[in-house]
């Protein structure tokens, strides 16, 4: 049987706006069913929101088909789907580019994108509400660049652009697509960029007050939420003190 509630199916969701999003996904009425690769935290995040939590990683074609079979015999619906696995490694020059950490980048963001979204279309326009919806997290290192972000920065622009794509491809079906392109925001994100460095995971953040992954959520919530024939293409939102990636007011210390 299905789901009586809409399902909200959140990638990426064991921490940080994956986690925020199913909070207020259940809010709003949603059963998030959540995918991520950290299983134990996940677990906690269902039990908190009164979701679902199905191992995923979206760089392994079969753990993708996996969570799908695990979604179509526990919840046997989508109706909204948060494409938020992703992030950062490195940052630095691409004279000095780590190949591995470019082609991660490239795997988890954009080809575990593709993986997922591929997956799920099938599923989706089948929602029993006749209507359905891919949220994609971007970024605003999709839109502009700055120093060192190249492989990330190339990630996101292919995210911004898949987003695009999907909304001529999907014309004339009741799917809507939302590019979500947030600035700083403080989540575990710098922590796994920087290999675990908490000085250097803290540094983009001092001297401002930065977003939180609820202030992403509550975003992501609001688009969802809005009637079905209405579609927020993108969502591009930064904290005050930042006028663009490299333009950032900090307080004095």
């Amino acid at each position: 049987m299905p789901s009586e509630l809409p399902v909200a199916v959140i990638t990426g969701a064991s921490s940080g706006i994956g986690a925020a999003t199913a909070r207020a996904l259940a809010g709003a009425g949603y059963l998030p069913v959540l995918g991520a690769r950290r299983l134990d935290r996940l677990v906690r995040v269902a039990a908190e929101t009164g979701g679902l939590a199905f191992a995923l990683d979206v760089t392994d074609p079969a753990s993708v088909e996996a969570f799908l079979d695990h979604v179509e015999l526990e919840a046997g619906r989508a109706d909204v789907l948060v494409n938020n696995a992703g992030g950062a490694l490195g940052l630095t020059p691409i004279a000095e580019g780590d190949e591995r950490d470019w082609r991660s980048m490239l795997d988890t963001n954009v080809l575990g994108l593709m993986r997922v979204t591929r997956a799920f279309i099938p599923l989706l326009r089948r929602s029993p509400r006749g209507h359905a919806h891919i949220v994609n997290m971007s970024s605003t290192a999709g839109i502009e660049t700055y120093w060192g972000a190249g492989g990330y920065a190339a990630a996101k622009h292919a995210v911004r652009a898949i987003s695009q794509t999907l909304r001529i491809e999907l014309n004339g079906e009741p799917i809507r697509v939302t590019d979500i392109a947030p600035g700083l925001v403080e989540t575990e994100f710098s922590l796994v960029r920087f290999k675990g460095d908490q000085e250097r995971a803290s540094a983009p953040y001092r001297g401002l007050t930065p977003l939180t992954g609820d202030d992403v959520a509550d975003l992501i919530a609001f688009a969802v939420t809005r009637p079905a024939h209405v579609d927020i293409d993108e969502i591009v939102v930064r904290p005050v003190a930042q006028a663009n990636s490299g333009t950032v007011h900090r307080r004095p210390s």
